[in-house]
Parts: structure tokens; C-alpha cells; sequence
């Protein structure tokens, strides 16, 4: 069967995309990693620039574990183990014993009756929202919420969906007094970490909310977060933004492996009945396969090095290379997001310049994302700058060095 005439339109489609600016284009491939070295940490080779190192500060591997030798290790012992592929999903074949531990560490990590693995945090998303919502359910969604629970909420149909303005609590507030009448379930869903800005839900706040409004809805108002930047990564000991926000936990927490963690997969910590529900109603769990064997017990090793002194050590170093990196950005004059969390957005408010910059700082050594709309909002186009505990002083002054040489 031919494809000439979707093909055309596809190309035209492409087009519009390259002559907006708006174009991803082709990715970048890394072919090798040096390690750290006089004073600077990781670099990172390029294919096309031959030996050219660069300073990678685009990664969601806020503590640099990926390289981390006990995980490493972790990981190798586990597939000479149990091989490298899960086989099956859970419920054909059974489970494997790296999966079961791995979400009781999860579950005592976060203070929460029980955990249940994904394959990644998208899935998570996908595969929590849409079961605990029904026909009679109303949805709240913070607008800067991730696109994975736009999709997810999408797709779950609910018989009510507002959205209100980022961060205004006013708005929730009047949205949620308003829904009691017509539906029995109230879900308010958000992002923990909001992962173009570096700034984070007050969940806190959030959680006091629902619970002045739980006693108007026959099932329960319940708060559901996808904290999946702010895990591992973020709060003093790495328990995100429920511990930043003073220890609040919401009913239903969504991360990542593959973050701060530096592995890969996700999950989601709730009560026994919740996580008992989800493993019966959740296609995202029932019919797509785990995380390998030998990446949840990377995983497991990776909480366990975050939950050590030796982990908050390097969360005190992620959170001072932050800071050094934020003030430099206002020393130069440069506009950003007030916030603690190491994604750190330089606003440029212009998609031109905005690919621009992202070329200086490549001719520089320097790798950085630029997004612009739709991933962004028109005018609020920026580079998303992620520091990691990998960063030394020397890279950040580096990477400000560049900046400040852009003309």
C-alpha cells in the first residue's frame, strides 16, 4: 500500500516545524564518558566532534549515580543472577525477587504502607490516574502539570476537569467548593517538582485543602503527586518535595528511577489498598513488562547510597552548586525561576535567540536544552540548565563564563 500522499503531508508538517524553529531535530549521540579530572567533573564525547569533551548540563542525574560504582556493581551481579530481561510480565510468569525488594525499600524510603514498580514514570502516570478515576470523579490539575498527566487525565474520561492557574490555590479552592454537588470523588493532581521551572508545589497546602474539602465528597478528596524531578534529588535527605514542603505526605506519590536515582523505571508509594487496587486494574502494570531484574537492584542501591551520610553529603553539594549557579545567573543580569531545586530555567522569552544561545554554549563545550513552544508556553521560551552533584565550582564558572560571553 503506498504511503506517498500521508507521506507529503507528514513532510509539510515537518516543515512548518523547521521554518517555526520548533524542530527537535536530531539527538545527539554520546559515544563515550570521561571520567573526572582536575578539579572539573564528567565530560561527555560527542559523535561528529571527534574529541572534543563537553560539560553535560542537560542530565536528570541530579547526583551523578548512573556512574556510581556500588550501583554499577549492583547491576552486574544482579543480571550474572537473574539474566538480563524480566521474561514476562508479573502476573504471567511471576515476579522476581529484585522487584519485590526494591518496592518495600521504596515504600519504608517514603514512609508508605507499599510501593509497585513501572517500566518508566510516564507509564506510572498512565497507568495510577486512569483507574482511580471514574464517572463520577472530578479532576483538578495545576496547567504546568507534566504531559504525561494531561494524557493520563485524557484518557481516564473524568466526569469533571478543571485546571487552574499555575500554583493559585485561591483558584483550587473555588474549583473544589463547586464539584460536591455532581461527583462523589474528588482528585487533585500536580507535580511535585514542575519540571520547565525548577519550582515546586506547596503540597502542604495543597493537602490542607483537600482535607476542608474531604468531608463534602462520599469518596474522599485525594491528592495525587508526580514527584518524579524532585526524589532522590531534592530536600536535604532526598525525599523530595513532600520534605522540602515539612514532611506532608500526599495519599498517592508518583517517582522515578531514572533521575536523581540514575537508573531507570517508575513507581508509585500509597496505601496497601491503593497499591492492591492498582496491580489488578492498571494495564500500564498488568500487561507491559518490568524494569530488568539487574536495574532494580541497581535501583535498591541507589536508595540505599541516597539514604546514607555519604548520599546527603552529595545533596549538600548538589544544593551549593545550585545556589552557586542561580546567583551567578543574577550577577550577570540573566532572568530565571526563584526556586531550591537544581532545574534551573534561564528565561530568554524568544525561540530565535533562544536556539541561538543553546549554539554559543555547544561552540562553547557546553550541552543545554533550549525549549520553546508548545513544549513551553509562547513567550516563555528558556534554557533548562539541571545541575548535578557530578558539577564542580569550576564547571559552573565555566558554564557562567559562556554565558557571560554571549552577544
Amino acid at each position: 500500500m503506498p504511503t506517498d500522499r500521508l507521506t507529503s503531508l507528514l513532510e509539510t508538517k515537518l516543515d512548518e516545524l523547521r521554518s517555526s524553529g520548533r524542530l527537535k531535530g536530531i539527538e545527539a549521540v554520546t559515544v563515550a564518558v570521561l571520567g573526572p579530572a582536575n578539579g572539573k567533573g564528567p565530560r561527555f564525547l560527542i559523535e561528529g566532534h571527534g574529541n572534543r569533551p563537553f560539560l553535560r548540563m542537560n542530565s536528570n542525574s541530579y547526583l551523578g549515580l548512573s556512574f556510581s560504582t556500588r550501583v554499577i556493581e549492583a547491576e552486574e551481579e544482579a543480571v550474572r543472577r537473574y539474566g538480563v530481561g524480566p521474561g514476562a510480565v508479573r502476573f504471567i510468569s511471576g515476579t522476581w525477587q529484585p522487584h519485590v525488594k526494591l518496592e518495600a525499600r521504596l515504600a519504608d524510603f517514603h514512609g508508605r504502607e507499599a510501593a509497585m514498580l513501572f517500566s518508566s514514570a510516564y507509564a506510572t502516570v498512565m497507568g495510577v490516574l486512569p483507574p482511580l478515576i471514574t464517572d463520577k470523579t472530578a479532576v483538578i490539575s495545576d496547567e504546568l502539570n507534566h504531559n504525561s498527566i494531561i494524557n493520563a487525565i485524557a484518557l481516564a474520561r473524568p466526569a469533571k476537569k478543571l485546571i487552574y492557574h499555575h500554583l493559585d490555590l485561591d483558584e483550587l479552592e473555588r474549583q473544589l467548593g463547586g464539584l460536591s454537588k455532581t461527583c462523589s470523588r474528588a482528585i487533585i493532581v500536580t507535580d511535585g517538582v514542575f519540571s520547565m521551572r525548577g519550582d515546586h508545589a506547596p503540597l502542604d497546602k495543597i493537602m490542607r485543602i483537600a482535607a476542608e474539602f474531604d468531608p463534602l465528597f462520599a469518596e474522599n478528596v485525594i491528592v495525587v503527586a508526580d514527584d518524579s524531578h524532585g526524589v532522590g534529588g531534592f530536600g536535604a535527605s532526598g525525599r523530595g518535595t513532600e520534605e522540602v514542603v515539612g514532611g506532608v505526605k500526599v495519599d498517592v506519590l508518583i517517582g522515578t528511577l531514572g533521575k536523581a536515582f540514575g537508573v531507570n523505571g517508575g513507581y508509585v508509594v500509597a496505601s496497601q489498598a491503593i497499591v492492591d487496587y492498582l496491580r489488578e486494574t492498571s494495564p500500564f502494570y498488568i500487561y507491559s513488562n518490568p524494569i530488568t531484574p539487574s536495574e532494580a537492584e541497581a535501583a535498591r542501591a541507589a536508595v540505599d547510597r541516597v539514604d546514607s551520610e555519604e548520599g546527603h553529603a552529595l545533596l549538600a553539594h548538589l544544593r551549593a552548586m545550585t545556589q552557586r549557579f542561580r546567583d551567578g545567573l543574577r550577577q550577570l543580569g540573566l532572568e530565571t525561576v526563584e526556586g531550591q531545586h537544581p532545574v534551573v530555567p534561564l528565561l530568554v522569552r524568544d525561540t530565535g535567540r533562544t536556539a541561538r544561545l543553546v549554539a554559543h554554549l555547544r561552540d562553547s563545550g557546553i550541552l543545554a536544552t533550549g525549549l520553546a513552544y508548545p513544549v513551553v508556553p509562547e513567550g516563555e521560551e528558556e534554557i533548562r540548565f539541571q545541575i548535578s552533584a557530578d558539577h564542580s565550582t569550576a564547571d559552573i564558572d565555566e558554564a557562567l563564563a559562556a554565558l557571560a560571553n554571549f552577544r
